[in-house]
């Protein structure tokens, strides 16, 4: 049973690895590059996205009545989530080097970059970064929750859950209490494939 779960979460990281390689292939589809972390087009594309771009006057009169009354609301999920990405990344820089957990790297999943697209109005481009820093922020708590868990209670669930984080594989089953008591300081330790 084990080799068989080996073998999938082996398909699994070759899928990823697949889909990565497939997005990479759109940077020539689309006539982009990344440079030092910034995407740039080149120029006769720049120039047909800045036409294709909605004026911020159309985009609002356009707009759903009731997209811009709930907009607040989006918005104000901006405060929970500063909080929450200021409290996760002190607990990780105090608590992980305690724990021997390797810290999670925040710009590998908060990534802000569609704000280059100059296809997309002022808004539209506000928007978007919030939606990348929210998103972001999101994923990079879960991979710090995920390797706490791993660290304090590496068990799996009795039920199935609907999504499970990449640190579940080094879990032990439920309800085997030999592999908890004999294992629990091992599976603390088992953060190789992150260095």
């Amino acid at each position: 049973m084990e080799d068989r779960i080996k073998i999938l979460l082996a398909n699994i990281e070759n899928t990823k690895n697949e889909l990565l390689l497939e997005l990479q292939k759109k940077q020539q589809q689309f006539f982009y590059y990344i440079k030092n972390k910034k995407i740039l087009f080149e120029s006769d594309i720049k120039k047909q996205h800045r036409y294709l771009a909605k004026s911020l006057i159309h985009y609002i009169l356009d707009s759903n009545p009731l997209h811009v009354l709930t907009a607040p609301l989006i918005w104000l999920c901006l405060i929970p989530a500063l909080l929450l990405d200021g409290v996760v990344s002190l607990y990780q820089m105090v608590c992980f080097p305690i724990y021997g957990i390797p810290k999670v790297k925040r710009s590998d999943y908060v990534i802000v970059d569609r704000q280059y697209l100059a296809y997309l109005n002022l808004i539209e481009k506000i928007n978007c970064v919030f939606c990348g820093y929210f998103g972001g922020i999101l994923a990079y708590v879960g991979e710090i929750a995920a390797r706490t868990e791993q660290y304090w209670c590496p068990i799996k669930h009795a039920r199935a859950l609907k999504t499970i984080h990449e640190r579940y594989q080094y879990f032990m089953d439920y309800g085997d209490a030999d592999a908890y008591c004999n294992s629990l300081e091992a599976t603390r330790k088992k953060f190789q494939d992150l260095h």
